[in-house]
């Protein structure tokens, strides 16, 4: 007779609450500064669509295993200067990708043996790791079952 072997417990980062009443186990983060080594450009729309998607496309190589979900960022346009590229735009001055696990979406699925992740960029304006109900707004209120998959051990 074979036994299961039991899962090894997970050793997280950081857990975080969502709204909805989840935990969610923060696997692995990556902060980079929003705008370090950006060149001679202003903050503006068009530099910051091209950071988020250099975000997006460096976590989907990093990540392919998991879906990976964009927080759509705020926005501030601190003053009316406009230069060639248009008005200044600023995003919050730290990216984050993270990789969260939780229980599995499916019902009735083994907890021993499934497990469900998404990979999440976010922008913050600290560089801190987001922990329990403390986390943004915005990320402790992810759709998890929307964007979420699962996966086996």
């Amino acid at each position: 007779m074979h036994r299961r072997r039991p899962a090894a417990p997970t050793m997280s980062l950081s857990r975080v609450v969502l709204t909805s009443g989840r935990s969610l186990d923060l696997a692995e983060l990556r902060l980079s500064s929003t705008y370090g080594g950006m060149p001679e450009h202003y903050p503006c729309k068009p530099v910051n669509d091209v950071r988020i998607e250099g975000l997006v496309r460096s976590a989907q190589r990093a990540f392919p295993a998991a879906p990976t979900h964009l927080v759509p960022p705020p926005r501030e346009r601190p003053h009316q200067y406009t230069g060639a590229f248009g008005p200044v735009e600023v995003l919050p001055s730290v990216a984050c990708v993270g990789v969260f696990h939780s229980t599995a979406l499916a019902p009735g699925s083994d907890p021993t043996l499934h497990r469900s992740t998404l990979t999440v960029i976010w922008f913050q304006s600290t560089p801190r790791v987001p922990y329990d109900c403390e986390a943004e707004p915005t990320l402790r209120e992810l759709p998890w079952e929307e964007l979420a998959s699962d996966y086996e051990l």
